[in-house]
Parts: structure tokens; sequence; C-alpha cells
């Protein structure tokens, strides 16, 4: 009986492991998409009820790293790192993610947000917009080892 409680035990623990999105825990590059120049850091962590959210964990441009001056709400006035700036995204299956949202701490404002992950899962092509996706703008983001 103890054996099979064990064997139990370790299925469900390895069920669960392998039922975390593949972007859990990935930490990315973001990249502007006007300079092509990085930015910062971004780290993924999958919420209890299975959506998505990344916060800045480094700043490139020391400028930036100081305060949200620009961003509204709990991270207004607070430090760029530690921020949440990606939030509800969801996987609908086929390395792609809908239906969340994006801040840019330049401007403070917050767009909705589409993702696709690359096949080998090193490029993030993200898509901030408002209304129609056809009306915003493209990241690609670099996968971090």
């Amino acid at each position: 009986m103890i054996k099979y409680l064990g064997l139990l035990t370790v299925l469900l623990v390895s069920a669960h492991s392998y039922a975390n999105d593949p972007l859990n825990g990935t930490l990315w590059k973001t990249i502007d998409d006007k300079t092509q120049k990085p930015m910062s850091i971004v780290k993924f962590t999958e919420n209890r009820n299975g959506t998505l959210s990344a916060n800045i964990q480094k700043v490139f441009e020391s400028s930036q790293a100081q305060k949200c001056t620009k961003c509204v709400g709990k991270y207004q006035n607070k430090p760029l790192i530690g921020a949440n700036i990606i939030s509800n995204l969801k996987s609908v299956g086929h390395n792609k993610y809908t239906g969340g949202h994006i801040t840019d701490p330049q401007t403070g404002k917050t767009y909705k947000f589409n993702a696709t992950l690359s096949e080998n899962g090193q490029i993030l092509k993200g898509r901030g917009f408002i209304g129609v996706s056809a009306l915003g703008r493209s990241q690609t983001w670099h996968r971090v080892p």
C-alpha cells in the first residue's frame, strides 16, 4: 500500500510539473521596436488561475531604472524593477497567447497584448494594441538562458 501511495504521489507531482506553461519562470530580454536596443529583462510567472504575468527584473538604461513616473495605480512613482508589465495573458495552445495586457513604462499606457512563442522557445513575438491588433506595435523578445 505504501508503495502505491508513493507511486501516486510521484505521478501527481510530475503531472503538475508538466501542466505548467512553457513561459512560466522564464526570463526575456525586451527589445525596443524603434531603436532595436535592449530595454529590460522580464520574468514570466503563472498565476493560480492559469494566466501569466511578467515583471521587470533588470533595466538596461539607468535613466529608466529610477521610478515609473508615468505609470498609474500601484506602480506610480515606484521603482521599475519589480513592476508588473504584463497581466492576464492566456495560452490558447500551439505557442499562442491572447487576452493579456501590457503596460509601457515609458508612457504609462496599458494596451491589449497577444504573443507567439517560437517553436524552439527562444523568441517571443508580442503585439500591444488598442482596439484591433492591426493598430498596434510589435516587439521581439529573446529568451535569457
